[in-house]
């Protein structure tokens, strides 16, 4: 049976970048993996302590990269970076739309690297045996041919083969199926990672309003009273240092209309991005909503695995038992010929006689 890749793997990391894979035939031209920006994730596994490099565009994985601690991620240029695949006999090249989207890809790639060398230094003696035990193949049973009644047992064969041929179609849609659940996660994954960051944008925002709330109302305290010093100064009709004064109150009071008005503006803007948040929930609700029907869709798969598996082996007992059956007859039928050439034999010697 699969497991669910939820079990098996998780993302402890994920960016968007564009994907490139270098030109198997001249070693330096890049061709274009995907034809926008993708999520780029770090799954970790934690029943084989391995770390993984996964992209998929659409249902397919563009980027399927086990890490290991000889890889080395080399920055090109500013936005740029890249790396080689041993086992995959290619080389992996990101772009980003920052220079701080690279950075943290690269601190992350460091990071899952060590940790991947201190697995393997931990683990290096399982992984000889398992890989030992990959290595040794399992011998299939003996087919046993016998002159008779073969009709049953050639259905019996039809029936294993379509058996099957079922069962690999449902493990390659099985297969697929886990390639749309790791690509959701991945989106997923990308959608609450922003959701945090906007998350903690908002909390600061909201503070910063509140503070500004403050200093606004301080800013019409002193209007209102700035605009009192005025009526008092015109309602006295004074002249000289006091219409020097009057000019300079009336200077202040410009300026902090135009602040106040600024600020109004700033509030506003931190209102609108409200809504993006409450959009960026939708499509977090959305992405959860696939996710789950896309495991029902996995569950369902592998019950019909299950039964599939179930039919296969009655149809191996049933093929067991007419070669058991077969087996008896023919023995069976060895002991009548034995006895019918006896009895030629005698039929002969009284013929002689």
């Amino acid at each position: 049976m699969f497991p669910h890749h939820r079990e098996r793997e998780q993302p402890i990391f994920s960016t968007r970048a564009h994907v490139f894979q270098i030109d198997p035939a001249t070693k330096r031209n890049w061709i274009p993996a995907s034809k926008h920006a993708v999520a780029v994730s770090f799954f970790f596994d934690s029943n084989r302590n391995v770390y993984r490099i996964i992209s998929v565009g659409g249902t397919k994985a563009i980027i399927n990269c086990i890490v290991t601690p000889s890889m080395t991620f080399t920055k090109t240029s500013q936005k740029f970076g890249q790396w080689a695949d041993s086992r995959a006999n290619t080389v992996y090249g990101l772009g980003f739309a920052t220079e701080q989207q690279l950075h943290q890809f690269s601190e992350k790639f460091k990071e899952v690297k060590d940790a991947a060398r201190l697995a393997r230094e931990k683990s290096q003696d399982k992984e000889l045996a398992n890989t030992a035990l990959s290595i040794a193949a399992p011998q299939s049973p003996p087919v046993m041919c016998v002159n008779g009644p073969e009709d049953k047992l050639f259905r019996s064969q039809s029936a294993d083969i379509t058996l099957s041929s079922e069962k690999e179609r449902i493990k390659k849609m099985l297969s697929e199926g886990s390639i749309c659940e790791m690509n959701l996660e991945a989106e997923l994954f990308t959608l609450q990672d922003s959701n945090s960051k906007l998350v903690a944008a908002l909390h600061e925002a909201n503070a910063n309003v509140e503070q500004w709330k403050k200093q606004l109302l301080a800013y019409q305290e002193e209007t209102e009273r700035l605009r009192e010093q005025v009526a008092d100064l015109e309602a006295h009709g004074g002249h000289g240092p006091s219409d020097l004064l009057k000019d300079e109150l009336t200077q202040s009071l410009e300026e902090l209309e135009a602040l106040l008005k600024a600020k109004d503006e700033e509030i506003h803007i931190l209102q609108s991005k409200k809504s993006d948040y409450h959009e960026l929930e939708r499509d977090r609700d959305q992405a959860i909503h696939r996710l789950r029907e896309c495991e029902m869709r996995n569950s369902d798969l592998e019950r019909r695995i299950q039964n599939t598996e179930q039919n296969l082996s009655n149809s191996l007992e049933d093929r067991d038992r007419l070669d058991t059956e077969l087996q008896r007859a023919i023995e069976i039928l060895d002991i009548k010929i034995f006895d019918l050439n006896d009895l030629r034999q005698s039929l002969v010697k009284l013929m002689d006689k």
